[in-house]
């Protein structure tokens, strides 16, 4: 029985970890890969295509290919182990050993996707279209491209360490470590703290307009929508706002947001390669399109050529009748919408 190892390239000395034999990892993981694939596949199809490119719509698109190829490399691996391909002896720790180098690297992209797609909505969200210039789409690319080539060169060339099935670090060889990400634990916690903050901060405002909210069929998609334009200053607005996309939100994700927050609550170690899926990215980039909507609120203006960024939620209606100038074009605006 042959024990593959890796000697320049490893995570054996980062914490925690999720163990498995790699005689059942082989048969589970294809399995996990299977519907991970599914899913990632269903939710793209599912989502909204009327939307605006940017760098988390391309970066989820990259994660969804790489999991297929990792599906299909591990099938091929699995259908042809015991054989020599290439010069190689392919195995079923082959598998493991490909599992460990992709959860290694999943688990190190949440911080980098966080930043970036943060700093691409502050820059772009007050001027979003649809019809993006050929340059941003290849920026867009050129950043999931290098952001992939970076990670994977980090990972492959770290220096110290061995990634692989080391009999000197554990009882048996049959063990098949996979490494738990630290930053979707702490992605995760600080989330739920700003989204339960907020909640506690605008309770009051929350309970009167959910009471008036209205849940409304758009142009062939789902939205809520608030009638009424409130009198208040500048402030009050403000918090106003924010309580119309803490409801989008919630009402979108709530689901979400009570599993991770089981996750945290009962300490679940999930391996970084399922963590990191497209559900998660387009979770992220709800909340991260939230903050930013909020923060830049002052600069947004709605227009014909559609102001959505979102494949799953309508923040603009959460901005009418703000974006209007005056009460009677705020009550048009409001009209227009009802009847359609």
């Amino acid at each position: 029985m042959a024990i593959i190892l890796c000697e320049n390239c490893t995570f054996l000395c980062l914490q925690p970890w999720s163990l498995l034999q790699p005689s059942e990892a082989s048969g589970a993981l294809l399995l996990i890969m299977l519907g991970k694939v599914s899913f990632n596949l269903y939710l793209l199809r599912v989502r909204r295509q009327t939307v605006c490119d940017s760098f988390m719509g391309y970066f989820s698109i990259s994660l969804a290919f790489f999991d297929l190829v990792l599906l299909v490399t591990m099938s091929f691996i699995s259908y042809f182990q015991n054989v020599m391909f290439w010069g190689v002896y392919l195995t079923k720790y082959h598998i493991c050993l490909l599992a460990q180098i992709t959860a290694f690297s999943y688990g190190l992209l949440h911080y980098p996707v966080f930043l970036a797609t943060g700093l691409d909505y502050y820059f772009t969200i007050t001027h979003t279209s649809k019809n993006l210039t050929m340059g941003c789409s290849s920026l867009y690319a050129f950043a999931a491209t290098f952001m992939w080539i970076s990670v994977l060169c980090y990972v492959l060339n770290l220096p110290g360490s061995t990634i692989g099935l080391d009999v000197n670090h554990y009882s048996s060889a049959q063990q098949c470590p996979f490494y738990i990400s630290s930053q979707t634990y702490w992605l995760s916690l600080g989330m739920l703290f700003i989204t339960c903050l907020v909640l506690v901060l605008c309770w009051t405002e929350v309970r009167h307009t959910v009471r008036s909210v209205k849940v409304m069929s758009l142009e062939t998609e789902t939205v809520f929508f608030f009638p009424y334009v409130p009198e208040c200053s500048q402030r009050s607005c403000a918090k106003h706002l924010l309580t119309r996309l803490l409801i989008c939100f919630m009402g979108t994700w709530a689901p979400f947001l009570f599993l991770q927050a089981l996750i945290i609550l009962l300490g679940a170690q999930i391996p970084a390669f399922i963590e990191m899926n497209v559900p998660w990215l387009y979770f992220i980039n709800s909340f991260l399109i939230a903050i930013i909507c909020w923060v830049r609120r002052q600069h947004i203006r709605l227009r014909e050529d559609s102001w959505d960024v979102d494949p799953f939620v309508s923040w603009k209606y959460c901005f009418v009748p703000f974006n209007c100038q005056d009460a009677n074009e705020a009550q048009k605006s409001i009209a227009e919408i009802v009847d359609c």
